[in-house]
């Protein structure tokens, strides 16, 4: 046996980072956890709120790991990409548990395919059933684009996993309390970046206030709840997002003010019938991550790796 046999144990491990990986020779990522689910606690629901966080992580990290090889310094490569394993790991640990709260949710390959319920539901479901905010999927742009879309991400994942962390649901809860240090240093990360282009030459500044009115209309869908998040909330399983909004307000308005930068105002990204990321509608961004993250996995459905 591994240090890399049990994906848990990275909740307990600072250090170790080497467990964050999918693939077919890991064992149950959960073993070892405790996964009971408190009576009240609606399963469905519970399933579609792990798709909803674990989603957001995935997809995030799958855009984090473009700049491999295009980063602007080594330095800033090797951080994207930690920060782009951090939230694969978060990913791995809420697609489990969806799988293990509710099987219904994970697509069937084969009665023989030997794919973990976390795999098939990262490589084989398809657009329309991914639970991400829009947020997470749009393009890289620039690199002060990919710092604004972090800084905003960052800020409100934060502040989500802050309160999940008394969440009744201990794999929820566990998550939460690694995923703080993780997403700690990721807002520190964007913030300072978010400072130096600000306060930069007149160039970078102008390519800060580009980025955030290409991002800004994607951070009110962050704070909308759905109807899973409610009934979750109510038995003190999930976080209602809705109740994020003014640390998040105080929190990105003090980086911006240091920046000399202000947040847009007007534009938002629209929904159709009020429906958005959670509900499965996305912009036709995420159908080409998909196509490159799921190509190999679908390609080769029998494949041990």
């Amino acid at each position: 046996m591994t240090d890399h046999d049990h994906a848990y144990d990275g909740l307990v491990d600072e250090d170790s980072h080497g467990q964050w990986a999918f693939g077919t020779s890991f064992d149950d990522p959960l073993a070892g956890v405790d996964t009971t689910v408190p009576d009240d606690v609606d399963l469905s629901a519970l399933a579609t709120y792990c798709l909803m966080l674990g989603d957001d992580a995935l997809i995030s990290s799958q855009r984090l790991t473009e700049w491999i090889t295009r980063a602007p310094e080594l330095e800033e490569e090797v951080a994207l990409a930690n920060i782009g394993l951090d939230l694969l790991g978060q990913a791995r640990l809420l697609l489990a548990r969806a799988a293990a709260a509710d099987a219904a949710v994970v697509p069937h390959i084969s009665d023989t395919a030997p794919i973990p319920g976390e795999d098939a539901l990262a490589f084989f479901r398809d657009e329309n059933q991914f639970r991400n905010v829009r947020l997470a999927e749009i393009d890289n742009g620039d690199f002060a684009q990919t710092v604004t879309r972090l800084l905003v991400f960052s800020t409100w994942r934060l502040a989500l996993l802050d309160r999940l962390r008394e969440s009744r649901d201990p794999v929820l809860a566990a998550v939460a309390i690694k995923g703080v240090k993780e997403m700690t240093y990721h807002r520190d990360y964007a913030a300072r970046w978010a400072v130096t282009l600000g306060c930069g030459t007149a160039e970078s500044k102008t390519r800060m206030e580009s980025a955030l009115s290409r991002v800004w209309p994607y951070v009110d869908e962050l704070f909308v709840p759905t109807a899973e998040e409610r009934a979750l909330a109510a038995v003190g399983v999930a976080v209602d997002p809705g109740e994020l909004r003014a640390e998040f307000d105080a929190i990105i308005d003090q980086v911006l003010r240091e920046a000399g930068l202000s947040a847009p105002t007007g534009r938002v990204a629209g929904t159709v019938g009020g429906r958005a990321g959670r509900q499965g509608l996305h912009t036709e961004a995420l159908g080409l991550i998909l196509a490159e993250m799921q190509v190999v996995a679908r390609a080769h459905p029998e494949g041990v790796w």
